[in-house]
């Protein structure tokens, strides 16, 4: 490890421990009284309570604002809660997304990063914010077992978080919200098989201390080794995450730490169709060349202080880092109609070093009759990437999707930046903002305006793969604004509309398009800022809930027009969304909704594609999910899961079209005791009628790969608490 990266994990390590040292010193005082789970609306630290049922939270962190109420929010949002991914024996966060309505979730391009498609557009898993930190997270997969909630905001937040780093984000903003220990103490030790061939084993381990209790530690370790439900694809993943809290009326802290290190061997691929799409091989077919494999080590951190500087008045400060490695050997196919495929060898390394903070006051205020909260944010995150990749001829060689080849790993010498055993840097990342809001109070709380402004500048710096020369850099800045209105006539429900922007980084002009030279060629356009107009309602009943939304989408893109390249065309996503959650009786829990998307292309380079749909926006998406306690034997539990995805064009042409699919999936959970100790039996059935089916198109902007839903899959695990 780098003394770079030495220094961040002790750093947070001392952050976390130190507020802990008065309390290891002594004895708690056994008449203390005990502190009991605080949560400060408007907080940037606590956590909402679960709502009834168990599987999502009353309320989320929405960025600058802090902890608040779904009633009370002008945005959609689902946060997603520990216990449902662990009952459904999530491995990762893409798991956890398979039951929201409004996410599909997708590939990297060319690699195997999760990403997830949110009304449309993409969100890569590194422009996820983890405890508010944008930069912080690994790259490529996030384990649930670092997560106590996976919270899901709908539409533009550039105003909320700033501007995600990676330039994703416009469709929508995913917070990860790391374990916290509870009331009562916990351990927990799992073990469990999946697919025949993966074994698992985990342990969760809670304790709080101090006087008062004040003070937590969560301990969480997790090992998945082998060959799951795809052929010959092996993976070992290791997880350590380790988080500590103070909770209290006038401080509160949390810091956490986490370490994961994930190899696949022989990743099963994503293809890219040469014309019709070919029919989707068996799902639990394997056409990766046994030589490629993906691997990632990524070290990361999160610390965040908040401080009630007087009532009404309090501050906050945060900051985190994360050290990644990646290394990949791949083999991504081209595939014709009848099933031929073509690939040729790509091996890339990557290091990452990134730092980010934030900074905040919050104060409540009124005047005559209007209550104000008042919140000021600065934030920025630094990022440093050293790169080199090499491929081998672009001649390829042949394969079949339907009956592999296994050939000989090619020598990647024919392409070649940099050095992979000591990459160079080559880029270089800085984005920094300050933001200011007021959310107004009218009519005793039933009527809540916000009105807010973003100052955001990007600044990047590219250099040469083999030199570390520089070569080009940028520099943007851009404004984005949110204007909301949030009108409760009662309790049960809320009326809301939001206007708010996204915000992505400026493309550069090309020298030539067409073979015709570009009169700016080089010139950076300012950040490209879409636009969102959202009018929704939302409604609680005390055992469920809801929200339905009404949402428009646009975002700018670039193309040369009479020599001049700049920013001419727009995708419009327009749709309808419906959530539900929540225990309507006794025993009997459901969660799913659905998502209507009209998305086209508007003012394109010359009108050739107005009115097409942008590539891999499904028209249609349901999930529904649903679970029942049987009354005839106490502990019991079963659930059912529908997950259904439309139509996808998957040329720019909308020639070619993915037929839709529907997966459903099937768990039992019965706890009981022995020998005095509570135990969990849970079994689960993804792709419960095994069919086979191609799930996504793409996911990174104009890309058209193709990714084979995974195969009829059996997960058995055994907890017990001690």
């Amino acid at each position: 490890m780098s003394p770079r990266g030495l220094a961040l994990l002790s750093s947070v390590a001392l952050v976390a421990l130190a507020p802990a040292l008065p309390a290891l010193a002594q004895q708690a005082d056994p008449q203390e009284t005990r502190v009991d789970d605080i949560v400060v609306t408007g907080s940037q630290v606590t956590v909402p309570p679960a709502y009834a049922g168990g599987q999502v939270a009353t309320g989320a962190r929405v960025g600058l604002f802090g902890a608040m109420d779904l009633m009370e929010t002008p945005f959609a949002f689902t946060a997603y809660t520990e216990e449902l991914a662990r009952n459904q024996q999530a491995r990762s966060v893409g798991d956890v997304l398979q039951n929201d309505p409004v996410v599909r979730v997708s590939k990297g391009f060319g690699n195997f990063q999760e990403l997830y498609v949110i009304r449309g557009f993409p969100v890569y898993s590194d422009d996820m914010t983890y405890n508010g930190l944008y930069g912080v997270l690994p790259r490529q997969f996030v384990a649930a077992e670092f997560l106590e909630r996976v919270e899901v905001f709908h539409g533009a937040t550039a105003f909320l978080n700033g501007a995600a780093p990676g330039g994703s984000g416009v469709g929508g903003a995913f917070n990860l919200m790391p374990k916290r220990a509870g009331n009562e103490p916990l351990t927990r030790l799992t073990a469990g098989l999946e697919g025949g061939g993966e074994t698992y084993l985990a342990a969760d381990v809670s304790r709080r201390f101090g006087l008062g209790n004040e003070y937590g530690l969560r301990l969480n370790l997790a090992r998945r080794d082998g060959e799951a439900g795809i052929e010959d694809q092996d993976r070992q993943l290791s997880v350590i995450g380790l988080g500590l809290d103070r909770r209290g009326d006038g401080a509160r802290f949390s810091a956490d730490i986490g370490w994961q290190d994930h190899h696949i061997d022989a990743p099963r691929p994503t293809v890219t169709p040469a014309g019709a799409i070919p029919a989707p091989p068996a799902a639990d077919s394997n056409f990766a060349q046994p030589w490629t494999y993906t691997d990632e080590r990524q070290l990361f951190g999160v610390a965040r202080g908040e401080f009630d500087l007087s009532p009404g008045l309090s501050a906050w400060a945060a900051i985190g880092g994360r050290q990644g490695k990646e290394q990949n050997v791949l083999a991504n196919p081209t595939a014709q109609p009848d099933g031929t495929l073509s690939a040729y060898r790509f091996d890339n390394v990557r290091e990452d070093q990134i730092v980010s903070g934030d900074i905040g006051l919050r104060a409540d205020v009124s005047t005559g009759p209007v209550d104000h909260r008042l919140v000021a944010s600065a934030s920025t995150v630094r990022s440093r990437s050293e790169n080199a990749y090499a491929f081998s001829n672009f001649a390829g060689f042949a394969s079949d999707l339907y009956a592999p080849v296994d050939v000989t790993p090619p020598t990647p010498d024919f392409f070649v930046g940099g050095t992979l055993d000591n990459p160079n840097v080559t880029e270089r990342v800085e984005n920094s903002s300050v933001a200011i809001a007021d959310r107004l109070s009218f009519m005793d709380g039933r009527l809540l305006a916000t009105v807010g402004v973003r100052y955001q500048s990007i600044e990047t710096r590219s250099y040469d793969y083999n030199t570390g020369a520089f070569t080009s850099g940028y520099e943007g800045d851009a404004t984005t604004p949110a204007f909301a209105l949030v009108y409760r006539p009662d309790e049960r429900v809320s009326f809301y509309a939001n206007y708010a922007e996204s915000l992505t980084p400026g493309q550069t002009a090309p020298a030539v398009s067409g073979g015709v030279p570009v009169t700016n060629a080089g010139e950076v356009l300012s950040p490209f800022r879409g636009e969102q107009a959202e009018v929704g309602a939302k409604f609680d009943l005390g055992r469920y809930g809801g929200t339905v939304s009404l949402f428009r989408l646009t975002l700018p893109s670039a193309f040369v027009d009479n020599n001049v390249f700049a920013a001419n065309g727009e995708q419009r996503n327009q749709g309808l969304e419906l959530t539900v959650f929540g225990e309507p009786v006794d025993g009997l829990r459901v969660l799913g909704g659905w998502t209507l998307i009209d998305a086209e292309l508007t003012r394109t380079a010359g009108g050739a594609m107005d009115g097409m749909a942008p590539i891999g926006v499904p028209e249609f998406q349901l999930n529904a999910n649903v679970e029942w306690d049987v009354p005839a034997l106490s502990g019991l539990t079963v659930e059912a899961r529908a997950v259904h995805t439309g139509e996808q064009y998957a040329n720019a042409a909308n020639t070619v079209t993915l037929d839709s699919w529907t997966r459903f999936d099937a768990g039992v959970r019965y706890g009981f005791e022995a020998a005095g100790r509570p135990l969990t039996l849970r079994a689960r059935v993804e792709n419960l009628a095994d069919e086979d089916h191609w799930v996504a198109v793409g996911g990174y902007p104009g890309a058209n790969y193709l990714s084979l839903g995974a195969p009829r899959t059996v997960s058995v695990s055994l907890s017990a608490d001690f």
